[in-house]
């Protein structure tokens, strides 16, 4: 009977993995309250994703778009108006390889936003989302890491380092604050909200991983007395999330997920704003597994059986935070000394590589600004793009690497010089997780026919063939590796050249005690 050490590995692997562009559509409906819209200045919006799961064959994601139309109203003063309104969405992506139980990440950005006036009462918003949806298997596999001493069993044992998932879980964090507007100001309405987090932070304490953040919520809102006006609030999220026996030297992968956010005007009299954010935070640990398992085995003496299961995992992960600062000082005509209000920034990347120790990106910088106009209570837009190219140096990285990056924009200043000059800031935060997909084939059901005596009776010439290991031979021909290299004096048994004539010691017999 064999005796086998056994240990068990969880294979954190992906099974499916889709990138699809939808469109959500979506009718507004101006108040009786509000003038008619006579034309479209600007239009943004949050994604809200509240729900996500994996079917058999499929994924469905559940989620919503919080829409700001900033408008000119068809009134005396032309005056500046916006309509808000949230359009709900589900999709339905098709995964063969998904099933009930499997986990998934998914990320949905806002590509573009349309907007179309159908009449002066109704306007029609389309909104292009990118998903990015994966799906992931956690598979507990019973492996055989080493086998007790026997004499005519060979036994291929290698050493291997994978990153084995230790444990995952998730929280929901909300980020509140009311935040105050100038005592002058008395609200009227909002006009835009911007959300994002920034300065995204991990630390591990007590079997727990703690996650840190900053979410910035910027509104862009119209006074009574028909001013324009911007507040800014920087909240602190925190979250913590329960891993046992997470240690420092383990790798967190933490998402961010917008889930809902709240914009609630006080009363005139209390100038402020409440704001609630709700975000849920999913991390995944994983350890850096070095373990000896049997890759392959057989008898000088009798038939060994076993089953062989292929498997995909990960190894050399990292995860890497660089900036990338861009800085350039640009003219921008249509501003010409006007007051801005406000900067959306869509940072994409149009092309990745992965080198030798390093990341190459090349990408651009979406701005939009929102801007005075010349007119006395109009607002005016403007989109510039610029394009950047940013090196990462990762040590271990090369061409087989698997990337992903998500980009933030951690800090961003936008100062109009006396010359009419834009003088831009922008650092860019790279988060780009790093791995290599490799493959195991894990041994199990050992099973061992009955022995045969040995007798040594003959010795085969043999000539190397390209690809061919020293194991290889021995266990084609029921020979040892030891006793080959024994026999010719072989001192790397790694090193095998072409060609080279071997020596290969025989092994035949009858079944135990025959005479």
């Amino acid at each position: 009977m064999l005796e086998v050490e056994k240990d068990n590995l969880c294979i954190h692997r992906i099974v499916g993995e889709k990138v699809d562009n939808i469109m959500v559509e979506g009718d507004v409906i101006v108040p009786d309250i509000k003038p008619d819209c006579l034309r479209v200045i600007h239009t943004s919006g949050n994604v809200c994703i509240y729900k996500k799961e994996v079917l058999d064959g499929k994924v469905k994601i559940e989620g919503c778009i919080n829409t700001y139309v900033m408008y000119l109203a068809d009134d005396e003063q032309n005056s500046v108006r916006s309509l808000n309104t949230s359009i709900g969405f589900t999709e339905i992506f098709q995964l063969e390889e998904a099933k009930v139980g499997m986990s998934l990440e998914e990320q949905t950005l806002i590509k573009q936003i349309d907007c179309n006036i159908l009449n002066g009462r109704k306007v029609n918003v389309k909104v292009g989302l990118e998903v990015r949806a994966r799906v992931y298997s956690n598979d507990t596999i019973e492996f055989m890491k080493q086998m007790k001493e026997q004499q005519d069993i060979q036994v291929l044992q290698k050493g291997i380092s994978i990153h084995s998932l230790k444990g995952d879980g998730n929280s929901r964090v909300y980020a509140k604050d009311t935040l105050m507007l100038d005592n002058v100001d008395n609200l009227a309405e909002v006009l835009k909200v911007d959300f994002k987090l920034i300065n995204k932070d991990t630390k591990i304490s007590y079997n727990k991983v703690l996650a840190k953040a900053d979410a910035i919520i910027k509104i862009l809102y119209l006074t009574e007395d028909g001013r324009i006006g911007c507040v800014q609030g920087n909240i602190p999220v925190m979250g913590f999330i329960d891993i046992p026996e997470v240690t420092d030297e383990n790798i967190c992968d933490m998402k961010y997920e917008l889930k809902n956010i709240v914009v609630k005007p006080n009363s005139v009299e209390e100038h402020s704003i409440y704001v609630e954010a709700e975000i849920e935070i999913a991390c995944k640990v994983y350890e850096d597994k070095q373990m000896e398992m049997i890759q392959d085995l057989y008898s000088i003496t009798g038939e060994v059986e076993y089953h062989k299961t292929e498997v995909e995992t990960i190894t050399e992960k990292q995860i890497v935070r660089n900036t990338c600062s861009i800085r350039q000082t640009t003219m921008i005509p249509e501003i010409n000394g006007n007051k801005i209000y406000d900067v959306e920034i869509y940072p994409v990347i149009l092309k990745q590589s992965a080198l030798k120790d390093r990341a190459v990106y090349e990408g651009e910088v979406t701005l939009k600004f929102i801007f005075s106009s010349d007119v006395p209570g109009r607002i005016d837009t403007k989109t510039v793009t610029l394009p950047y190219e940013f090196n990462a140096d990762i040590t271990g990285m090369n061409n087989t690497s698997e990337i992903a990056t998500t980009i933030d924009v951690n800090m961003d200043t936008f100062v109009l010089m006396p010359d009419g000059n834009m003088d831009i800031k922008i650092d860019l935060g790279f988060e780009i997780n790093i791995c290599k997909k490799v493959s195991l084939s894990i041994i199990q059901e050992i099973t061992l026919k009955e022995s045969r005596d040995i007798n040594i009776y003959s010795v085969t010439i043999y000539f190397v063939k390209p690809g061919d290991t020293l194991w290889n031979i021995a266990k084609k021909f029921r020979s040892t590796v030891d006793a080959i290299a024994k026999l010719n004096g072989i001192e790397d048994v790694d090193n095998l050249k072409v060609g080279e004539q071997l020596f290969i010691p025989k092994y035949v017999g009858g079944s135990k005690g025959a005479a």
